[in-house]
């Protein structure tokens, strides 16, 4: 074995919070070391959030070239070159790689490329991706060690070898048919942007809705969305069995309240939740233990159950997007200089990036009922908006919550233009404790989607 290397700082997974506490330890003046498999950088950067934003875009595009007539602008035929929306994705991926490779460098973090396996406390074995091993231990340890595509236990799915998020987005072919298995943010994202393509999609959703956690209104507007897109979408199914192999001839077989079906397609792809890196990289002989679904448990300081051992991101049951992780680097780091920052109360914003995208910061009117909270609910169609009608992107609507007896703005939701955009005016006031008649009364540049937002809020029912 291999003569232990001590560090100051351990960071186990190259992800969004690992890579900037590693950056900050490192410009600290402590010697830290991350150990990552094989992305540098995480899944953000490589196979998941911007990657699909990219392709998102391009897909985008081709909307834009399809209807482009309606904006006055004549077009011949025209195709998709998955070649080439392959290109523009992975040269977005390279300049990426090398600008976190610049900024290891430049912290003095050293990134060991490996896979690391625990052999005691603090303690870890790497197994080289170039050939042999190290012993790394750490005075203080974090585990970033994030999630990957859950695969159904479905007869025949595991042996149909399925696309994930991270096989299709490497696809430089259009699939002739997708099936989509999930009716969640990855499943909906690429579905459309497929649909775009000139893929036929189809989504099978085993629950009642799309976007589960939802409110019945958002949802339907995102059905009604992808239906008129020709979107084939199936709610409230089981599936029974998969036939064939995902790239050549695959068939679905389904129960419904109408009788059982069956779809044939050409891929498969699963988006149905995500599960834990969590498993044989020796957490239980560091000590660390996990919770009931194979998450790392941590306290609100994100503390595991071995002293001096933090865990980060996804892998710690933190919200699975990558600003979550961003602010578990930023507790950690803060208290390891003596603050005291904790993950309670977080306000978090999530943004699901289908054309209209769908918003949403704080309460939904379900969560409202559940919770007991009275609310009073204001909304306005996106169609109302003028910046809307001048882009002719009318769809959708936003929605707020504001208590039934203050003026605090408990929650937003929006599917329309630029709902992320708007989305994050409202989470600024709501961070600053604004009442909404701060929003309701406030001057703001026209013509601008969030420009609606005194209309909005001028919609709510008075106490």
């Amino acid at each position: 074995m291999s003569q232990p290397e001590h560090f100051e700082m351990l960071i186990i997974g190259s992800g969004e919070g690992g890579k900037y506490l590693a950056w900050h330890m490192a410009k600290s003046g402590r010697r830290t070391a991350v150990v990552e498999r094989k992305l540098i950088g995480g899944s953000c950067p490589n196979t998941n959030c911007l990657p699909s934003k990219n392709e998102i875009w391009s897909a985008k595009v081709a909307d834009f070239v399809h209807h482009a007539g309606r904006f006055g602008t004549v077009t011949g035929p025209t195709a998709t070159d998955m070649k080439q929306v392959q290109a523009r994705k992975r040269g977005m991926v390279e300049d990426m790689i090398a600008k976190h490779l610049e900024l290891y460098k430049a912290s003095g973090a050293e990134l060991i490329m490996g896979t690391a396996r625990f052999i005691a406390p603090k303690t870890i074995e790497v197994e080289l991706n170039d050939g042999g091993t190290r012993v790394l231990t750490g005075e203080r340890v974090a585990i970033n060690l994030g999630t990957h595509a859950t695969i159904p236990d479905i007869p025949g799915l595991a042996a149909a070898a399925p696309l994930t998020n991270v096989e299709l987005l490497e696809l430089d072919r259009l699939p002739e048919h997708l099936i989509v298995l999930g009716g969640g943010y990855v499943g909906l994202e690429l579905a459309q942007a497929y649909r775009r393509f000139g893929s036929r999609v189809s989504i099978v959703e085993t629950g009642p809705q799309l976007a589960g956690r939802e409110d019945s209104d958002v949802t339907a507007a995102l059905l009604e969305m992808l239906r008129d897109e020709g979107v084939v979408v199936h709610l409230g199914v089981k599936v029974l069995r998969v036939e064939g192999r995902s790239g050549q001839a695959v068939s679905l077989q389904m129960r419904t309240s109408a009788g059982d079906q069956t779809i044939e397609g050409s891929d498969i792809l699963v988006a149905a939740g995500r599960t834990p890196n969590t498993s044989g990289i020796g957490l239980d002989i560091a000590g660390v233990t996990l919770d009931e679904r194979g998450y790392i448990a941590v306290n609100d300081r994100l503390e595991t159950s071995a002293p001096g051992v933090w865990a980060i991101g996804e892998a710690a049951g933190s919200p699975q997007f990558t600003h979550v992780s961003f602010d578990d680097f930023r507790i950690i780091s803060a208290n390891l200089t003596g603050g005291n920052r904790t993950k309670r109360d977080r306000l978090v914003p999530y943004c699901m990036f289908t054309d209209p995208p769908l918003a949403r910061v704080g309460l939904s009117e379900a969560e409202a009922q559940r919770q007991g909270i009275a609310v009073r609910v204001a909304k306005l169609p996106v169609a109302a908006v003028l910046r809307a009608q001048t882009i002719s992107e009318t769809r959708g609507f936003m929605k707020a919550l504001v208590e039934a007896g203050g003026e605090r703005i408990l929650g937003f939701t929006m599917i329309g233009a630029e709902a992320g955009e708007v989305m994050t005016v409202v989470q600024a006031a709501m961070l600053a404790g604004m009442p909404y008649t701060g929003l309701r009364d406030a001057i703001i540049a026209h013509p601008t989607m969030a420009e609606a937002l005194g209309a909005l809020f001028s919609n709510l029912p008075a106490r």
